[in-house]
């Protein structure tokens, strides 16, 4: 299988997380999902794989989150995922899938968890330097 990102250029933490990708060696697929959004089968099936709800994976902070009300308890799985569906910038990223799964990585460090060779440390944009703790 090929590793896959999806991607949004502007965020610095999917940049990043594209960047120990390739540091570790991968050539990942990069699918930039505001261009190229996900099917609904396609969403529903990460969220499985992800074993997370549609809740956790909500972007709060796009403005349409609040214009949507999508902070109401009561939207069910459905209406959200309709919302990320009809609104791709609602899909928190990145989300990476591997051999070994898939992760919504926030923070950044868990796409460690998901690479076959990941480097030790990486120094992100910022400066910052996450290391790989090795189980």
């Amino acid at each position: 299988m090929i590793p896959t990102i999806l991607h949004n250029p502007k965020c610095s933490s999917s940049r990043n997380t594209l960047a120990i990708m390739q540091a570790s060696g991968e050539k990942p697929e990069v699918v930039e999902y505001l261009k190229t959004p996900p099917s609904r089968g396609y969403l529903t099936e990460l969220l499985a794989l992800m074993n997370i709800t549609p809740r956790e994976l909500l972007r709060s902070k796009e403005d349409i989150y609040t214009e949507l009300n999508l902070d109401n308890a009561a939207l069910t799985d459905e209406q959200l995922i309709d919302a990320m569906i009809a609104h791709p910038i609602l899909i928190n990223r990145p989300i990476v899938v591997t051999d070994k799964g898939a992760a919504l990585c926030r923070p950044v460090e868990r796409v460690f968890e998901l690479l076959d060779n990941p480097v030790d440390s990486f120094t992100k944009e910022n400066g910052e330097v996450v290391r790989h703790i090795k189980g």
